[in-house]
């Protein structure tokens, strides 16, 4: 009897089952076009993993055909685009992710920075880093085990840098309206402001705002822009060298050379920078010419105080003589010490 009503049972579920099927089959053949669209993906991101990128692309394009709402294939189809450079394919593909997950934030990154970089459409660009910016993210945080505050946080400051170059580049094409360049550049300002104020830290973003003070003429927070810059990352060049140009433009000229000494120091031939060098080297020697005194001259020549010798050891090893970690550190200290501060400080 038992077996019976077992067979009954299983027979109405498979009646069941059928006439669901049969009453819903759009809804059944969606479940089984996803289904095989999962495997396509999951062919593509192996291809994609091992770097065979038409394999991957010819996956993706077969799943995205069966199920178009897989927003996470189309952003990895937009990153290999980009590869090939078809720049077009890439921001159409990082659309198609967007507008099946408005809130993927690294996909609307991609669209702007490609955009931007690569196409000259700066208002697209900006467009998706306001978008990044106005996303409200419901922040979670479980003590020692997740919180993505950080990481919201860091997307803005992302967003916030990104915005400055866009607006910075679009003030490069304004041409000869410096009416529009100074609306731009002060956009970029803004922009660049808001993003330090989250990354704290970051080289680039202050760099770029000392750049764009100085681009608009605003000498003395560009100075004290790029001297916190340089604190930041005392062995990148480019914060020292433009520093330079702005301390000959003020005719702050011993200090305009000192900084271009470090300059030099830090272009080595080994990124292939030797014309960049020459340029710099040329700079100096302009520099060089208008300090004229016997006691301007003596600048030039560097020189250790007596009470630093003790300090700054070299150390024999294997035959060759190296700095001690003494010498670097008074090396990196000497790098980080923006000599010309106070200029700026002065003239607040």
């Amino acid at each position: 009897m038992k077996i019976k009503l077992y067979k009954l049972f299983l027979f109405i579920l498979v009646l069941a089952a059928a006439a669901a099927t049969y009453f819903n089959q759009d809804w059944c053949m969606k479940q089984y076009d996803k289904l095989c669209s999962m495997y396509y993906i999951h062919k593509g991101d192996k291809a994609f993993s091992r770097l065979k990128m038409q394999k991957a692309i010819d996956y993706y394009n077969r799943a995205l055909k069966l199920y178009p709402e897989h927003y996470s294939a189309w952003f990895n189809l937009g990153n290999i685009y980009v590869v090939f450079e078809d720049y077009y394919s890439a921001v159409d593909a990082y659309e198609q992710a967007i507008n099946y997950n408005p809130k993927m934030m690294i996909a609307r990154m991609n669209y702007g920075i490609v955009s931007a970089e690569k196409l000259g459409d700066f208002d697209g660009a900006i467009d998706q880093y306001n978008a990044i910016i106005n996303t409200k993210r419901h922040l979670i945080s479980i003590p020692f085990v997740y919180s993505n505050r950080k990481s919201y946080k860091m997307n803005k400051g992302i967003a916030y840098y990104n915005m400055g170059v866009a607006y910075r580049q679009k003030s490069l094409y304004a041409g000869d309206d410096w009416r529009l360049q100074r609306q731009y550049l002060e956009k970029a300002i803004e922009a660049y402001k808001n993003a330090v104020k989250i990354m704290k830290k970051d080289y680039d973003a202050r760099y770029n705002l000392a750049l764009s003070y100085h681009l608009l003429g605003d000498y003395n927070n560009a100075g004290l822009t790029y001297c916190k810059a340089i604190e930041i990352a005392p062995m990148n060049y480019e914060a020292h060298y433009n520093l330079a140009i702005l301390l000959r433009r003020m005719k702050y000229y011993k200090e305009s050379l000192d900084e271009l000494e470090k300059a030099t120091a830090l272009i080595t031939d080994s990124d292939g920078s030797s014309n960049r060098q020459r340029y710099v080297f040329d700079v100096m020697n302009d520099v060089t010419r208008i300090i004229l005194t016997d006691s301007e001259k003596e600048y030039m020549v560097e020189k250790l105080d007596d009470d630093e010798t003790d300090y700054l050891q070299y150390t024999y090893v294997n035959g060759k003589i190296v700095a001690s970690d003494a010498l670097d550190k008074a090396i990196l200290k000497n790098f980080r010490t923006c000599g010309s501060k106070q200029i700026f400080l002065d003239e607040d």
